[in-house]
C-alpha cells in the first residue's frame, strides 16, 4: 500500500548556520534527513555569509545571507516548522561593543520572534542560550552546583542578553506564538580554525594550536574550572531539545545541557596524553584580567539530571574530546 502524500513540506530555519557549530548542526540534520519523525524537505541557513560548499551542494539546503535583523523584515510570509536560533555576537565582543551585542543578540532575536509570530503557525523554536546567564552576584552567591532551578544572575553583557532572550522565548511561548525551548550550551571545544571574539576562545586554542605545532596563550590560571561539551554533544543536545515533547521538557524553563567539568590543568594533562609533552610545552600562561573575570564568573559544576531525562549525557572525559579533535583534523 502506498503511503499517503504529505500535504505540505517540512521546512527548518537555522540561524548562524554558516558558523562552526551551526554548520555541524546543519550537516547532522541533513544526514538524518528528518526531525521528530518528519522528513526535512528544506533547510534554510541564515547567516552573514553563505554556508560551506558541501551544505550548499545539498538540494534541500537554501542560503539566506545578510544581517538577521534585516532578513527578518522579509520573513513575515515564510512559514517554518522548526527554527534553531544560533546566530549571536559572542561574549568578549559584546562586552567591548555594547551596541553590537544589543543589536546582534537582543534586537535580532526579537525581530525573528516577531516574524515567526506574523507567520502564524507556532513553530518549534530552539534558542541556543549559554551558561553565561549565571554569575556571582554579590547579593546572591552562586551555589556549588548549578541546578535547573538556580536563579540566573548574569555578570556580562552577553550573559544578560542571552537571559533576556530566554525570557522573550518563554513569553512568546506562553502566548502561543512559538513553541519555545531554551537550551543553555556549555563552552564548546575543540573548535577548529582561528580564535574568535569569545572570552572562552582560548579553551579551544590551548588544544588546537599545540596539536598544530603552534604556541598558545592561556589567560587564566591552571586551577580555573570550566564546564565543557564537545561539538558532537552540543549538536546532540540541540536536536534532543527540538524533538522532545513539552511534558518531557518540564515547562518553559531553560534546560542546562550536559556539562563536563574540568580544570585547565586537567585539559593540559589530556593534551599531553594525546599529543605528547612537546605539545603541552607550547602552552604559555599570560594573565588577562578581563578574560579571567568573565570566564571565572561562569559556573563549572552542573546538575545534569534534567538533561539526563532527555537521554543526554556529558562527554565521558576530556581525553575523549581531544582524541576526536585529532582524528577529525587528520
Amino acid at each position: 500500500m502506498m503511503e499517503p502524500e504529505r500535504s505540505s513540506k517540512v521546512r527548518v530555519l537555522l540561524t548562524g548556520g554558516a558558523g562552526f557549530l551551526g554548520a555541524r548542526l546543519a550537516r547532522e540534520l541533513m544526514r538524518r534527513g528528518q526531525l521528530a519523525g518528519e522528513p526535512i524537505d528544506e533547510l534554510v541557513i541564515a547567516d552573514l555569509c553563505p554556508p560551506p560548499g558541501d551544505l550548499l551542494a545539498d538540494a534541500r539546503v537554501r542560503a539566506s545571507t545578510g544581517a538577521l535583523i534585516d532578513q527578518c523584515a522579509g520573513k513575515h510570509s515564510e512559514v517554518f516548522d522548526t527554527v534553531f536560533h544560533l546566530a549571536a555576537a559572542v561574549s568578549a565582543e559584546c562586552e567591548a561593543n555594547f551596541d553590537l551585542g544589543m543589536r546582534s543578540n537582543l534586537d535580532s532575536t526579537r525581530a525573528l520572534l516577531d516574524a515567526l509570530r506574523a507567520a502564524g503557525n507556532t513553530p518549534r523554536f530552539i534558542f541556543a542560550s549559554s551558561l553565561a546567564v549565571f554569575g556571582p552576584d554579590p547579593g546572591l552567591p552562586l551555589p556549588g552546583v548549578i541546578r535547573s532551578d538556580t536563579l540566573p544572575t548574569p555578570q556580562s553583557s552577553y550573559g544578560i542578553q542571552k537571559f533576556i532572550c530566554e525570557q522573550l522565548v518563554a513569553e512568546y511561548t506562553r502566548k502561543g506564538f512559538v513553541d519555545g525551548r531554551n537550551a543553555r550550551l556549555m563552552t564548546v571545544v575543540v573548535r577548529p580554525g582561528r580564535p574568535n571574539g569569545a572570552a572562552s576562545s582560548f579553551l579551544s586554542g590551548i588544544i588546537r594550536e599545540p596539536v598544530n605545532g603552534e604556541t598558545a596563550i592561556c589567560p587564566v590560571s591552571p586551577e580555573t574550572k570550566v564546564a565543557l561539551a564537545s561539538p558532537a554533544r552540543a549538536v546532540e543536545g540541540l536536536i534532543a531539545v527540538a524533538e522532545a515533547g513539552r511534558e518531557a521538557l518540564g515547562g518553559r524553563t531553560a534546560i542546562n545541557l550536559p556539562a563536563l567539568t574540568v580544570s585547565v590543568s586537567e585539559m593540559l594533562d589530556a593534551l599531553e596524553e594525546v599529543a605528547g609533552a612537546k605539545a603541552r610545552a607550547l602552552v604559555q600562561f599570560e594573565a588577562d584580567a578581563g578574560i579571567a573575570r568573565i570566564v571565572g564568573g561562569w559556573p563549572a559544576d552542573f546538575d545534569n539530571s534534567r538533561a539526563l531525562g532527555l537521554g543526554l549525557e556529558p562527554d565521558p572525559s576530556f581525553v575523549s574530546i581531544v582524541r576526536v579533535f585529532v582524528a577529525e583534523r587528520s
